[in-house]
């Protein structure tokens, strides 16, 4: 009987899923192909940055649902395509209150920057600017604009630049836990809060190096940006918090305004009948749909930690993001295999992960520098352990200045959780085959003496093998590679000085090496090769059901006999033949 209520239980909760989940995700995926409204002849567009940033699109179609968020790749693609259309008259940018990835920062300073270039105003406006993350990042982003408003009454709290870790050795030490755990060297410092109460002497050092560089970076480009001695910009902000009347009275901003105030501001730069358009409107319906012939750059991009297989959408609505080595290997081969492709820019923003998904991806670049196909590796927030291991052996290297990169090495191990189970009355027992290595990972204790030698053995080997291959690539010896090494992060300015990149910029200054590289001259169009899961895909991968039944299911939505809906579906299939190369000459009329 319990079998049976079980088994009940799972038939009503699919049906659920069936009569009102699938028909609701069918009508949303329509709705979002419907085709755009046109862009009004004077256009501003309205960029708000306060949601949350990734680096690059998602690549499951549904991972957006429930959230607001851009992508900086989405952002400053579209500000190029605004800069040439002749529509859009001026930007409005929305700036959060909290501080901006640095490099995401510096992207979009860059993009709004080559936006003004054609003659085109940008207007930032701030409700206020308080010490959370990098918060002189996002005052960087307002100092590049024409006009940078705030709120009366707002506090611009700009002062500096702090991070704070919390360690737990003493918790661990109360409790019995024990962190047994390898280092290679003394600045792979990821594991440091379980091991030490407080900073080493080499974390710290490493820490305040790239809080530094990151800091004075974000300054000098706003003290540019603003026509200001970086000096004079740095006290002035360092003797805050100030309110929005007093920033104003330092020449710290311009203007002092509601948002509706600066919104009427930017609408009359823009002309009479200007209208404001939403940012992500105008992105959707700006996006090139047929692609041009002649001459490409291949464009792969990878986010996230680094993994072994495939992405497959085991979960499409899972918000986070990885760089899969087959996936991300397989784009970089179809850009090999396209005869349009002359160079490849590949877009890394990446933490790390493992070294053997790391290797795999390196090999796909060493097979496209060998098909005379230039690598360009551009940097997002990170490209650091796992991801400047994919890089290393990249034609050029180019990384924004606040970019944290390097950390080339490696950590690994088990927290031992035995002797604190046993104080509650938990024993860990472990029995095993074969070499005394097969229970070195088990959770009841520390690792043996044999254990631990075969551990640091195969930590050394893979430690070595990143500095032979960062040798390889950047031309480096062994020995000086071993001297930057150690598991240290570097800024992407700092990387520069000391051989690990080639070039300080941002995706087109990248796009712009390998266009040299690659000997093309003018405009060189840019094809995306990774992979990107169709919302049937996701669709299908998510209720485990094959290509027909994910059919049945769009079919069974008619039941419903509303028109409105069935034309959306209708508009969907359309949009799904365009996304395949079909052609579709004309919409069917909703009835």
């Amino acid at each position: 009987m319990k079998q049976f209520l079980l088994t009940m239980a799972g038939v009503f909760a699919g049906l659920v899923l069936f009569l009102i989940g699938v028909p609701f995700l069918l009508i949303v995926m329509a709705a979002g192909a419907a085709k755009p409204a046109p862009t009004p002849a004077q256009t501003v567009l309205a960029l708000d940055l306060r949601d949350p940033l990734t680096d690059q699109d998602p690549v499951n179609p549904f991972a957006s649902i429930g959230r607001r968020s851009m992508s900086v790749m989405s952002v400053i693609e579209t500000l190029d395509r605004a800069g040439r259309d002749g529509k859009i008259k001026a930007v409005l940018v929305r700036l959060p209150e909290g501080g901006m990835p640095p490099a995401a920062a510096d992207e979009i300073r860059l993009a709004l920057k080559k936006f003004r270039a054609t003659g085109k105003p940008v207007v930032a406006h701030s409700q206020g600017l308080y010490p959370s993350g990098v918060i002189t990042s996002t005052y960087m982003v307002g100092a590049a604009a024409d006009e940078f408003w705030m709120q009366p009454g707002a506090s611009l709290q700009a002062t500096g630049l702090a991070a704070e870790d919390v360690f737990f050795k003493r918790f661990f030490d109360k409790y019995g836990v024990k962190a047994d755990y390898e280092q290679r060297y003394e600045f792979k410092n990821a594991v440091n809060p379980y091991l030490y109460s407080d900073y080493t002497p080499p974390h710290r050092e490493a820490q305040l190096s790239w809080m530094g560089s990151v800091y004075g970076t974000t300054l000098v480009n706003a003290a540019t940006d603003r026509k200001q001695a970086p000096q004079a910009l740095r006290t002035s902000l360092e003797a805050g918090p100030y309110l929005a009347e007093d920033a104003l009275k330092l020449k710290l901003i311009d203007k002092v305004g509601q948002v509706k105030d600066a919104e009427t501001a930017v609408l009359a730069k823009a002309g009479k009948g200007a209208e404001l358009v939403e940012f992500e409107k105008y992105m959707r319906a700006s996006r090139e749909r047929v692609p041009r012939p002649g001459p490409a750059i291949a464009i792969v991009e990878g986010e996230g930690a680094i993994m072994t297989g495939h992405d497959g959408t085991a979960n499409p609505f899972s918000s986070s993001s990885a760089m899969y080595s087959d996936d991300i290997a397989e784009a970089l081969y179809d850009a090999i295999e396209d005869k349009d492709v002359k160079a490849i820019v590949f877009r890394v923003s990446s933490p790390g992960g493992s070294d053997t998904a790391s290797e795999q991806i390196l090999a796909a670049v060493r097979a496209a520098k060998a098909a005379q196909k230039p690598v360009v590796v551009s940097m997002g927030t990170y490209a650091a352990s796992g991801g400047y291991w994919v890089s290393s052996e990249a034609s050029a290297i180019v990384a924004h200045p606040t970019t944290l990169t390097g950390s080339i090495g490696v950590f690994g191990g088990k927290f031992a959780l035995g002797p604190a189970l046993e104080r509650f009355g938990v024993d860990v027992r472990q029995v095993s085959v074969g070499g005394d290595y097969a229970g070195a990972f088990g959770a009841g204790g520390e690792m043996n003496q044999a254990q631990r030698a075969a551990f640091a053995g195969w930590m050394d080997r893979i430690y070595t093998n990143f500095v032979d291959r960062v040798a390889e690539g950047r031309k480096l010896s062994p020995e000086r590679v071993r001297e930057i090494a150690k598991g240290r992060v570097w800024t992407g300015a700092q990387a520069r000085e000391i051989g690990l990149v080639d070039e300080v910029g941002g995706f087109y200054q990248a796009v712009d090496k390998a266009k040299a590289l690659a000997g093309l001259k003018g405009d060189v169009r840019l094809k995306r090769m990774t992979t990107q899961v169709s919302p049937f895909q996701a669709l299908e991968s998510a209720l485990g059901v094959s290509a027909n039944s994910a059919r049945t299911l769009a079919a069974a939505a008619w039941i419903f006999g509303d028109p409105r809906a069935k034309g959306l579906l209708d508009e969907m299939a359309q949009e799904r033949m365009r996304s395949s190369g079909a052609m579709v000459l004309a919409p069917t009329p909703v009835k």
